[in-house]
């Protein structure tokens, strides 16, 4: 298994009303040799797996940098499918090219526990997202950036799921200190 900590922080932590953020986060990687679609295209599986292992480990940690101070996350991925697929015989001189098609939607099976700076579990679940119109949505300028797709989908989450949680959570321990 593949660990990944960090300390997250903002060089200058930003501040909104008195909450700083920056929380703690630990990813781990079960297994990534087994996981459904980390084929490179043209490039050593090993030396692949560990770039796309770098780059997820970087997305949790700017996730994470949405999270308040104090607070600690730690990821387990079970599973990671990239968005699109080898096709070793589109590239020229039979190097293969990730062809990104509708047919390939990116996908993650994770389990993560977030806590609070009390250490007080706000999430405990596994998690299996699939983007199925992830060639649906709205083109920026980044989409021919690596992993577009799998960053858009862990955002869009990550902002429905995850944050209006942590709201709760930060305005039940505000009532619980007011009385």
């Amino acid at each position: 298994m593949r660990k990944f900590a960090l300390v997250c922080s903002l060089a200058s932590l930003a501040c909104i009303g008195s909450s700083a953020f920056a929380a703690e986060v630990e990813v781990n990687w079960h297994q990534p040799e087994k996981f459904t679609d980390i084929k490179p295209a043209n490039e050593s599986h090993k030396a692949y797996r560990e770039r796309v292992l770098k780059h997820f480990d970087g997305l949790f940690a700017d996730l994470a940098n949405k999270l308040p101070e104090g607070y600690s996350w730690t990821v387990t991925v079970n599973d990671l499918d990239l968005a699109g697929d080898i096709d070793p015989f589109a590239g020229r001189s039979g190097q293969g090219i990730r062809i990104v098609k509708e047919l390939y939607s990116p996908a993650i099976k994770f389990h993560h526990i977030l806590q609070d700076k009390y250490g007080e579990q706000i999430i405990n679940q596994d998690e299996q997202l699939r983007d199925l119109g992830f060639m649906q949505t709205i083109h920026s300028p980044q989409i021919n950036k690596e992993f577009y797709y799998e960053q858009q989908m862990l955002e869009q989450w990550f902002e429905r799921n995850v944050l209006p949680k942590v709201a709760a959570a930060q305005s039940a321990a505000a009532k619980v200190s007011s009385n």
